[in-house]
């Protein structure tokens, strides 16, 4: 391994950049998701950092069980994300669909419309499961074993 592939191994483990998608959830997973800003979880103790644009992000949480309104634009997000990327399900809804499943304006799971590499599963999540989730994340993306990897 070269020194610049370590140096990027480093980089992708120590300092994730995530974007986050509300995909129709009732803003509990959200309000849990703010609250890892918070100094009491903190997650820049990650070095992870929250961008404003999907094109700049190596991490792509979703929360909210993905709808036909919301699939296209969940997939678009997705695309326009560099690779390499890994994608955490935040919550029961993008998992499962939760107690929306079987709705017909639901397409859960999320994997039907994006490769998922960290499932969060709760009702909201805690937060420090969020953080677990980001860190496993970032792990993934340093070992190169994130589904999108593997399937190059």
């Amino acid at each position: 391994m070269s020194m610049f592939d370590q140096l990027m191994k480093t980089a992708r483990r120590k300092s994730p950049w995530f974007y986050l998608i509300n995909a129709g959830s009732c803003n509990g997973c959200d309000i849990e998701t703010g609250a890892t800003t918070c100094p009491r979880y903190d997650f820049e103790q990650l070095g992870a950092l929250h961008q404003g644009s999907p094109k700049h992000a190596d991490i792509l949480l979703i929360s909210g069980p993905v709808t036909l309104r919301t699939q296209q634009a969940v997939k678009d997000i997705y695309e326009q994300m560099p690779s390499p990327k890994a994608v955490v399900a935040i919550g029961s809804c993008p998992i499962s669909g939760n107690v929306f499943a079987g709705s017909p304006s639901i397409t859960a799971p999320l994997d039907l419309s994006v490769p998922v590499d960290v499932y969060v599963p709760g009702c909201p999540p805690r937060p420090q499961d969020i953080l677990l989730g980001i860190a496993k994340a970032a792990e993934l993306l340093a070992d190169k074993k994130t589904k999108e990897a593997l399937h190059d």
